[in-house]
């Protein structure tokens, strides 16, 4: 998968803030999904969620050896910071952004993009879903990617 670009989307959910936290991660290439991630990571905040989030979807980009990654986020604290727009105050957020950018150097080209709440709704199904597993789930491949909005996204 060398010298391909991917298009990765990202979200983090808790339930309660801090409470039990989950990341949803979907990796598509030419339009096509290749990988979806939906892990329990225990007890968290929805931003160390969120940044999770993007520490997985780095590893699994640079386990398929992808050259060019844009990375998809509805979190703008996840957003600026990265992007350097805002600068990281928070001692557990500095070390995940600390993270963020080694696992950055990896790439020939990366960017991180904002969107809406409903541009990322495949990541957010992942993400919640996530909450609902035992803690002791592993990441897997998903068979099958589906494009369609599942009934568990709505609300």
């Amino acid at each position: 998968m060398s010298n391909s670009g991917l298009e990765i989307f990202i979200d983090g959910a808790c339930s309660g803030n801090p409470g039990p936290a989950g990341v949803g991660v979907v990796i598509n290439q030419n339009g096509q999904c290749v990988k979806e991630v939906s892990k329990a990571i225990g007890h968290a905040t929805n931003n160390i969620a969120e940044y999770t989030a993007c520490i997985y979807a780095l590893q699994e980009a640079l386990i398929l050896k992808a050259d060019k990654i844009k990375i998809f986020t509805d979190s703008e604290l996840l957003f600026k910071q990265v992007s350097g727009q805002y600068k990281v105050k928070n001692p557990k957020l500095k070390t995940l952004f600390d993270q963020i950018k080694t696992l950055v150097q990896g790439f020939a080209s990366f960017e991180i993009q904002h969107v809406p709440r409903e541009k990322n709704k495949d990541a957010d199904r992942l993400a919640s879903g996530s909450l609902r597993k035992k803690q002791t789930e592993m990441v897997s491949p998903m068979l099958d990617c589906v494009g369609e909005e599942s009934p568990s996204s709505k609300g």
